[in-house]
């Protein structure tokens, strides 16, 4: 006998039930006891006298207590009670709601007689951790430990979704999928039916929340629908994991030198604050390179440690570079620690047994494996900052060849031993504060520098039969204090007049310097002041006119010192690198170190202008030199390195300095700067770089030119362009390239090209290069990369390494 109770007596009812939460088919589980609980509990006591009863049978089954708080919501178009058969039924467009939990499908069935509990028609699923489960029907046992599922389909947060012809669910917490396949989302515009781009099928797959593993029996990774490769057993981490034991995807590496191999990594998830990845590389021609990464993560900061090293099986391979020796390793480390809020402690360390290696075996990584390593200790607050460094240097490139001309006591040749001459800095520290409060109406600041460092041999160069020096023998510590001082006045006209000051004082300490560096002094302690007062002037002009407006501003600036001394005396380790252009032009001391201090009375003057319209277009130029009125020219006088000379600084009427630039606030920008003889206006140094989005085309391309500079080395002319451009294809196909050209030699110096393809689960990418810049004596290197990569299962590259 079958009662039916009209739908507007249940419509929407509520009722309190209880039942342990899990996750996958257990809270399914769950939740559609709750659920028909709930339809006993709001059936008058008249038609079910015991529905304590029929809840209570259940939850012992589940060793769970009631939760009188727990709320339910059940909607259906009408409720059934059979009397004879003793099920409880909900019929019509059924919707449970529980405990976060989300049940819908048109039938839900509780055979109080058999236990057991079944869901009909268009079943659909959604849990709090967001799986969607659907099914045609779902079936418990009268345990509620095991239950089974026909024509499932489980889609996880992690856009991963399992399809089968039945599911079944054991113990809680182990799901077994006949016929299942694995695959990620693909998207709502695909046509209905078009299988993913790649999936994988198999006879079962057996996913055990416990062990959070997915295993996969009788299996085969499909694309477009056509089976590629047989995998008869395979297993991976379950999406939802991050970090887990286990084999990584390999690598494969073929190189001329090298052989053939590939690059086995494991991982070790340790503990949630450290792990461990070892990789092995077997190669066919140099034997197996081992490699091993530790990371570890603490309160207040993190670090890692990464070795690698092989026996070389045939060394010879490497006989034109220092790589030509048995054993050849590296190891690296790096950690920031924080003390506070404001301060923090690190270091960037590494040492590899040549010069080469990292070169010779850049298939493998190596962390953080670098010429430079540091340590250091830096702190900042809003009005100062302390930034202490130590660094040691170990170069890359190979030595030149001896120029036994250039053989003499004191100091090497050109070619001989590139690493003698790098220098360890112990250490170098600046230091900025800005005071909070007014000084004389206006803003004082510090800045304060303090390097010391050790070079074993004198880095010199032989320029003409004129010896340059970049770096002397010895110990060298200097330490500077520099204050500054300025305000800013504006009069009715709206002319900016900003006074300013500033003095800078150094202490130089040599120890055991090079005395064949004839003009260095003999002096163990040497003092030097700078003062300075100046003032800059500005008068901006503004012209509006329909569609936009247009700024004139003239600038002219005045800066009296007096001469800079002791030029030459002294080492010069960070003052070498001068390029005037429209960027420096008003800087007060435009040299780039403290080791040269600008001296003179000097004039700089500009015209700026920009150009702004309403529709967001703006250009802006700038045109100017400067002018040494008074005293000693301190870019003509030359130090031990004279990097000066070809500064356009040297004559007391300097170059000309401009720029121009052009921004569409489209995705078009292209800017020029340069810099012009002052005698004859001919191009002395000058750049053009232009950058732009249209449509799916991403471009970059810029051109230099720097004239000879024979004073320190470079008798000829130098002229690049470089260009990289990226092409969308379609939706998910992309091509990419970019070129180094040396236009004074016609050579192409670095060059490479490639495609790649990137989807919601499968990425696949192709580099070819080459690069002929290096000097580790091969003509050109060659580097082929493929990356492959299938969200969830991992990735997996390739690569060659080429050198003719």
């Amino acid at each position: 006998m079958a009662v039916a109770v009209p739908s507007q007596t249940v419509r929407s009812t509520r009722a309190a039930a209880a039942g342990r939460q899990a996750s996958g088919a257990q809270g399914l589980r769950g939740l559609a006891l709750a659920g028909v609980s709930a339809l006993a509990l709001s059936l008058s006591p008249g038609l079910l006298a015991t529905p304590a009863l029929a809840q209570d049978s259940v939850l012992n089954a589940l060793g769970t207590q009631v939760d009188p708080d727990e709320p339910l919501l059940l909607e259906a178009t009408e409720l059934r009670y059979d009397f004879d058969r003793d099920k409880i039924s909900a019929v019509g467009d059924v919707q449970i709601y529980y405990g976060g939990n989300t049940v819908e499908a048109e039938r839900v069935v509780f055979d109080r007689r058999q236990n057991r509990l079944r869901a009909e028609g268009n079943v659909r699923l959604t849990e709090p951790n967001g799986n969607v489960l659907r099914a045609a029907s779902m079936e418990l046992s009268e345990d509620l430990r095991d239950g089974f599922a026909s024509a499932l389909q489980l889609d996880t947060p992690q856009r991963t979704r399992f399809i089968a012809d039945g599911a079944r669910r054991e113990n809680g917490n182990k799901t077994t999928f006949d016929n299942g396949i694995y695959t990620v989302y693909t998207k709502p515009t695909n046509p209905p039916g078009k299988p993913p781009l790649w999936r994988v099928r198999a006879a079962t797959i057996i996913h055990d929340e416990t062990e959070r593993t997915i295993e996969f029996q009788d299996a085969s990774l499909e694309f477009f629908g056509r089976s590629l490769v047989y995998l008869p057993y395979f297993s991976m981490a379950d999406p939802t994991v991050k970090r887990k034991t286990g084999l990584l995807s390999p690598t494969l590496v073929v190189g001329d030198r090298v052989g053939v191999g590939a690059t086995i990594p494991y991982y070790f998830a340790l503990d949630p604050t450290y792990d461990l990845l070892l990789s092995a590389t077997p190669l066919s021609k140099q034997g197996l390179l081992a490699q091993a990464e530790w990371r570890q993560r603490l309160i207040d900061g993190s670090y890692s440690i990464n070795v690698g090293g092989l026996i070389q099986a045939q060394p010879g391979e490497y006989s034109n570079s220092s790589g030509n020796r048995r054993f050849r390793g590296v190891i690296a480390t790096e950690g920031e620690f924080d003390i506070n809020q404001r301060w923090k402690w690190g270091w960037d360390v590494s040492y590899r047994s040549d010069r080469a290696f990292l070169n010779d075996y850049k298939f493998a990584d190596f962390g953080n494996a670098s010429d430079i390593s540091q340590i250091y200790l830096t702190g900042q607050s809003e009005r100062n900052r302390f930034d202490l460094r130590s660094y040691a240097f170990r170069i890359s490139q190979e030595d030149y060849s001896a120029d036994p001309k250039f053989d003499a006591p004191g100091y090497l040749p050109v070619g001989s031993r590139l690493q003698d001459k790098q220098p360890f800095v112990h250490p170098v520290l600046d230091y900025n504060y800005i005071f909070e409060d007014p000084i004389a109406g206006g803003e004082l600041s510090l800045t304060g520098n303090l390097t010391s460092l050790t070079r074993d041999k004198t880095d010199a160069i032989q320029i003409g039969g004129t010896k340059r020096f970049r770096g002397v023998e010895g110990t060298f510590t200097r330490t500077s204090l520099r204050a500054d001082w300025r305000t800013t006045v504006i009069d009715p006209l709206g002319q900016v007049f900003t006074p300013f000051a500033y003095v800078k004082g150094d202490l130089f300490f040599l120890a055991s310097q090079d005395k064949t560096v004839g003009a260095l002094t003999d002096e163990s302690v040497v003092g030097r002041i700078m003062p300075a007062v100046g003032i800059d002037y500005r008068f901006p002009i503004l012209a509006t006119f329909d569609g936009g407006n247009q700024i004139f501003e003239p600038v002219a600036q005045l800066i009296v010192r007096p001469n800079e001394g002791r030029i030459g005396e002294l080492p010069n380790e960070d003052a070498q690198s001068i390029v005037f252009d429209s960027t420096t032009l008003f800087e007060y001391d435009k040299f780039s170190g403290f080791d040269r201090s600008e001296g003179g009375t000097r004039a700089n003057i500009g015209l700026k202008y920009s150009l702004q319209f309403d529709n967001n277009f703006n250009i802006s130029a700038l045109f100017g030199r400067s002018f040494q009125l008074a005293g000693t020219n301190s870019f003509k006088t030359a130090d031990i390195l004279d990097a000066t000379r070809s500064s356009g600084l040297a004559s007391n009427q300097s170059d000309y300095v401009s720029s121009l630039y052009f921004d569409s606030r489209q995705g078009f920008r292209i800017g020029a700067q340069a810099r012009f003889d002052h005698e004859n206006f001919a191009v002395r140094r000058g750049q053009v770089e232009a950058s732009g989005i249209y449509g799916p085309v991403t471009g970059n391309l810029a051109y230099a030119y720097l004239s000879a500079q024979p004073n320190i080395g470079i008798p000829t002319a130098r002229e690049e362009v470089i260009g990289s451009a990226s092409l969308r294809l379609q939706e998910n196909w992309r091509v990419f390239g970019s070129v180094r050209y040396d236009l004074q030699s016609n050579n192409m110096v670095r060059d490479s090209v490639g495609f790649g393809y990137d989807d919601e689960g499968f990425s696949v990418s192709f580099a070819y290069s080459e690069d002929r810049s290096r000097n580790n004596g091969q003509t050109t290197d060659r580097l082929f990369f493929l990356r492959f990569g299938l969200r969830t299962l991992g990735d997996t590259q390739f690569s060659t390494n080429g050198n003719n």
